[in-house]
């Protein structure tokens, strides 16, 4: 990384998040004079980063709110998230979908008025319709999302279209969007009910819970990406990707979650069995993404394989379970 970041002022929406986390540290290596605005409490900032950090606790869906917390701001990333398993797409998808749709217009929008110089866009490979191909970014109009993250993924695809529309209109070249693959690593949600695969199977494992009945049969194709790879990519992609022009930020390999759970189950203290419940959706057979545009832009590759990734996640949760 160059000296892009050298002493800038940077908010980090959604910064005592899972990437937040990891992205305030690594901007605090930069000397950076950081902001972050989180609906968590200003006890939790400060257990995290004590007082290196500017914390203001506030509801990013409230237009002012957001005005506020970008004035001045070079440098803005929205890493807001609400967290939600399989089955959020049908049981709690306008929860979702209202709050996701303010938050992240409000911010760009305020952003876009205050003038920032830079402002990171994180969207998703939920975005990306079915296909038994790699995700390559002009595919992403080729159809509609599918089963749970329809709604989800067309929320993701409002925010890009978004940029695009300042940079047309306006000439605002602020705007760099990435689609991170499935993200996961320490300060994840590792609650069983509504954690994605590898931090709930994690909990489940570690709380001994054997045999452990996973949905669908593990021949589901996935590609994950260590939250630290994902936070470097998001740091190259504000200094170097097109205004506006999606990158996607993954592993570019698949793996079957039969092998996550195998990954898993051989790197917790306990080994549990393995049962599958086959009466459950297994999801999207097939969903990797294409690296190809964002090694050539970017010039990134991610740095831990899945094992490493895994290793070091059980580890962390291993110290800080509650």
């Amino acid at each position: 990384m160059s000296n892009f970041y050298k002493r800038k002022k940077v908010l980090v929406a959604g910064g005592t998040g899972m990437i937040g986390i990891c992205m305030v540290n690594k901007l605090l290596q930069y000397g950076c004079e950081i902001t972050i605005a989180s609906l968590e409490s200003k006890e939790y900032a400060e257990k995290l980063f004590g007082k290196k950090v500017r914390f203001i606790q506030t509801d990013l869906t409230d237009f002012e709110n957001c005005l506020k917390v970008t004035k001045k701001q070079e440098l803005v990333f929205n890493l807001v998230g609400i967290k939600g398993s399989v089955g959020i797409g049908q049981t709690k998808i306008a929860s979702f979908l209202v709050p996701m749709l303010r938050f992240q217009t409000n911010l760009m929008d305020a952003s876009f008025k205050n003038e920032a110089k830079g402002f990171l866009f994180a969207s998703s490979i939920c975005a990306y319709p079915q296909s038994d191909k790699p995700k390559t970014e002009d595919s992403v109009w080729d159809g509609q999302p599918k089963q749970n993250d329809r709604i989800p993924g067309l929320a993701k695809r409002i925010g890009e279209v978004q940029g695009e529309a300042y940079l047309h209109e306006f000439g605002w070249k602020a705007v760099k969007i990435v689609r991170p693959s499935n993200v996961f690593g320490p300060f994840d949600d590792f609650n069983p009910n509504t954690a994605q695969i590898i931090p709930a199977l994690i909990a489940r494992m570690v709380g001994r819970e054997n045999p452990v009945k996973v949905w669908g049969d593990g021949s589901a194709i996935r590609d994950f990406i260590f939250v630290e790879d994902v936070a470097d990519g998001m740091l190259l992609a504000m200094e170097k990707a097109n205004p506006a022009d999606p990158l996607n930020v993954g592993s570019g390999k698949g793996i079957t979650i039969k092998q996550i759970a195998e990954t898993i189950a051989k790197n917790v203290p306990q080994k549990p069995e393995i049962e599958w419940d086959k009466t459950k959706p297994t999801g999207d057979p097939f969903r990797i993404l294409s690296m190809q545009k964002t090694k050539k832009i970017l010039k990134f590759t991610p740095k831990y394989t899945l094992e490493d990734g895994i290793k070091k996640t059980i580890g962390w949760y291993l110290k800080n379970r509650v």
